[in-house]
């Protein structure tokens, strides 16, 4: 069985008359993480959001056979309750600017915190203790002192932690993350996919990584998709697909990761 099971998705702006994703299907079962990579522009970012129905639905419209299925039920039917019901508690995403997410003026603890308790019938104790808990398992040290600290006091390593650490606070069957390594240097950016290696692995969690990296998905995906101009051109296994592509767009892909001389 699927948890995630994406289905024929189409998705246009305006009246425009190409889509800007074209009918894709995907899937990702429990406990698997699964890749989408693909050049700025290919679609993989708004499939992602419209897993939540984050998409500005204003100016965007799903196509008539769309779905989104999340264990079964049709995410792009559900009403705002079941939404919110879902966001946060059981999908939860990860996004690639912490700063845009995270308010400037509230310390990060309280932030999370009030996730938290959104989400849960507990104490603001317990829920306190459980936001310093999360804060340890994401590899922040001296959790007690950052959750008193306010945004701005953060490195950017550390603000993506924080934002792990909300995301994942409720127990989440899924988690989504959108780019959320690319503006990280190579050292902090290994440190944060080692911390989602780890939590993946700990809490039996299905991860949907979307990325333009290579290296992300060679380190930390099972099974990836390709998206190119609004379509699944190949997908499969990490190891067949980057050791033996099949589509030449992929090939573009490996063929333009930076290799070190040999000598």
């Amino acid at each position: 069985m699927t948890i995630l099971d994406i289905v024929g998705l189409r998705i246009s702006f305006g009246e425009s008359s190409r889509p800007a994703v074209a009918g894709i299907n995907l899937k990702v079962g429990p406990g698997e993480r699964v890749g989408i990579i693909g050049e700025s522009g290919s679609g993989k970012s708004v499939t992602a959001m419209s897993v939540l129905r984050l998409n500005n639905e204003r100016i965007m419209r799903y196509g008539e056979n769309s779905k989104v299925l999340y264990r079964g039920d049709d995410l792009l039917s559900a009403n705002e309750k079941t939404l919110r019901g879902i966001r946060g508690s059981e999908i939860s995403m990860v996004f690639q600017d912490p700063m845009s997410v995270l308010n400037p003026v509230f310390k990060v603890g309280a932030q999370v915190l009030d996730v938290l308790r959104t989400h849960g019938a507990q104490s603001k104790t317990e829920a306190k203790a459980q936001v310093i808990s999360s804060f340890g398992e994401v590899g922040i040290h001296d959790p007690e002192r950052v959750f008193g600290q306010y945004p701005h006091e953060l490195s950017g390593g550390m603000r993506q932690r924080v934002m792990i650490a909300m995301a994942i606070a409720t127990g989440p069957n899924l988690l989504i993350a959108d780019e959320a390594t690319s503006a990280l240097d190579v050292t902090v950016q290994a440190a944060v996919l080692n911390t989602l290696d780890r939590l993946a692995e700990s809490r039996e969690m299905s991860v949907l990584m979307i990325t333009h990296d290579m290296g992300v998905v060679a380190r930390f995906c099972d099974r990836v998709y390709v998206m190119r101009g609004g379509e699944v051109v190949e997908s499969g296994d990490v190891e067949k697909v980057l050791t033996s592509p099949s589509h030449e767009y992929t090939r573009s892909l490996l063929a333009a990761v930076p290799r070190l001389p040999r000598d």
